[in-house]
């Protein structure tokens, strides 16, 4: 396979992140979150998953798919401190859970993922997907849309939608039913997970609080006010905080 991804900062970093986009986004959406973790000492890898950025599709569609493609990121011992996933990158990265390497304490958050759909859920999906895809939406709409991103922001939303494979609609063909709370209900014992999950009022149902497995050891759950779906866009902070940073002794 041929790797395509974004990274930033320093191979030599002693701490190291891999950021997985959702549908029709690409590796460069996480800049803005990108560079906060840089600051805070992180090497950050960020794949383009399969049909996006470029990247051609293939026949297999399915979420284990995406996961396998993202093995070469974990050859030769290759781990990672934290591992993000934004939307439908938040079904990947729990499929990502098995290959994690057991000797290392990985910290995974999942930015409102979407993880469990309805049939009627995953139809309107697909229909979106088309129509997004089919007419894609200007800077100037999007920042409109959404006052709350940036300029950049807006731009790469754009940008994804552009270099995104319109066979990627098979995503929505390929997982039926849409099920992957079942990979909350048996987290490793070297993993820990953040589900943060925006406010409904501004969110576009994706992820829902209520899907969400309660007591369940090395989970935790927060529900965001006032912040909708694209979290690192509108509030990048609030994904900080949940990375366990070393603090200075006083």
């Amino acid at each position: 396979m041929t790797i395509s991804a974004t990274q930033w900062g320093s191979p030599t970093a002693t701490r190291r992140a891999l950021l997985i986009h959702g549908i029709t986004m690409s590796s460069n959406s996480w800049e803005g979150l990108a560079q906060l973790l840089v600051a805070e000492g992180f090497f950050v890898v960020a794949p383009n998953l399969l049909a996006h950025a470029g990247r051609q599709g293939n026949t297999d569609y399915r979420i284990s798919a995406f996961a396998e493609d993202l093995r070469p990121y974990f050859v030769m011992g290759t781990s990672y401190d934290v591992i993000i996933g934004h939307s439908f990158g938040g079904a990947v990265a729990v499929s990502l859970l098995p290959f994690l390497p057991n000797k290392k304490e990985t910290t995974v958050i999942l930015l409102d993922p979407g993880l469990e759909f309805t049939e009627e859920q995953n139809k309107m999906n697909l229909n979106l997907f088309l129509k997004e895809t089919g007419d894609i939406k200007s800077v100037d709409v999007h920042m409109a849309k959404n006052p709350a991103w940036s300029r950049r922001d807006c731009m790469l939303r754009t940008l994804g939608f552009s270099m995104c494979d319109r066979t990627a609609v098979e995503v929505f063909r390929q997982n039926s039913p849409w099920s992957f709370n079942g990979f909350l209900r048996k987290i490793p014992l070297h993993v820990n997970i953040t589900v943060l999950v925006s406010d409904p009022k501004f969110g576009v149902d994706i992820c829902k609080l209520e899907d969400i497995p309660r007591d369940v050891e090395r989970l935790n759950v927060r529900a965001l006010t006032g912040i909708g779906h694209w979290i690192q866009y509108e509030c990048p902070g609030v994904i900080i905080d949940a990375i366990p940073l070393p603090r200075t002794k006083l």
